[in-house]
């Protein structure tokens, strides 16, 4: 399908769908199931963190909804249109995907920011002028002016993932999924980045979809949660709906306690 195509009317967002849509998703892993029967949507314009124990399904749904796996039964609709009749660099124009990188790359941080661009030209592509103003908005919105020309892995680990966030701005989507964006982060950097990721959703008007590990992160920073439990659905809600639920006190066999102060709440955790 060509650039002209892309930009017919049938091709444009549904306003009224939408940011992800999931129609009954199954997935196995050789001949075991592992995802069956999965619906979900994600509203426009919210945060929401996917959590569960390990080994649940949260990665592997992030890895469907990007493409990277294929479902055998069901549909992903990404602003009411099916990723089945995009391409990826088409699905890549409506939503970035951020996941874990096993060791950065060799090159500089504006280099990385820079590959955000992809989707408008390719491996080959050279940058234009518009190119170069997204990428300079991008490192200002991410606030990693100074390490522009530093090579990547020469910064800590939260100075890092604000250069991969900036190649998610850089990429200039309405949607943005994320798949731990935390780990490996001292709990300053969490919170750096959290608050960051809470930027992009407020200033930017960006829907945030991130898996995340740690509860008491998922608790403030969320708007929306999903619980995820062996491959199913537990529960998709509010936080404070999700929280008088029980749904995380169940699935992660915990006890939860909530902590309010002037600077905001707290969740402490203890096990059952």
């Amino acid at each position: 399908m060509n650039k002209k195509s892309f930009h017919n009317p049938k091709w444009a967002p549904d306003q009224q769908a939408p940011a992800v849509q999931l129609n009954n998703l199954a997935f196995s892993y050789d001949k075991e199931h592992f995802i069956q029967n999965f619906s979900e949507s994600f509203d426009r314009g919210s945060i929401t963190s996917i959590v569960g124990p390990n080994g649940c399904g949260k990665s592997t749904l992030v890895k469907l909804m990007d493409g990277i796996l294929r479902a055998q039964q069901g549909k992903v609709l990404i602003e009411g249109i099916s990723t089945q009749i995009m391409t990826t660099r088409q699905r890549a124009r409506r939503m970035a995907v951020l996941v874990q990188a096993a060791r950065p790359p060799v090159m500089s941080v504006y280099d990385l920011v820079a590959c955000g661009r992809y989707p408008y030209h390719g491996h080959q592509g050279h940058l234009d002028p518009r190119d170069r103003e997204k990428i300079e908005e991008a490192i200002a919105m991410a606030g990693i002016e100074r390490f522009r020309n530093h090579d990547l892995r020469r910064l800590s680990g939260g100075e890092r993932q604000k250069a991969f966030i900036a190649m998610v701005l850089a990429q200039d989507t309405s949607i943005v999924i994320l798949d731990e964006p935390t780990t490996y982060l001292d709990i300053k950097a969490c919170h750096d980045l959290m608050t960051l990721i809470t930027r992009l959703n407020t200033e930017m008007d960006k829907t945030i979809i991130m898996v995340i590990h740690d509860l008491d992160l998922a608790l403030r920073y969320s708007g929306r949660m999903l619980v995820m439990d062996k491959g199913c659905n537990v529960l998709h809600g509010t936080v404070a709906e999700v929280l008088d639920s029980g749904a995380l006190e169940s699935v992660f066999k915990m006890r939860i306690e909530e902590y309010c102060s002037d600077e905001g709440t707290a969740h402490v955790l203890f096990p059952h």
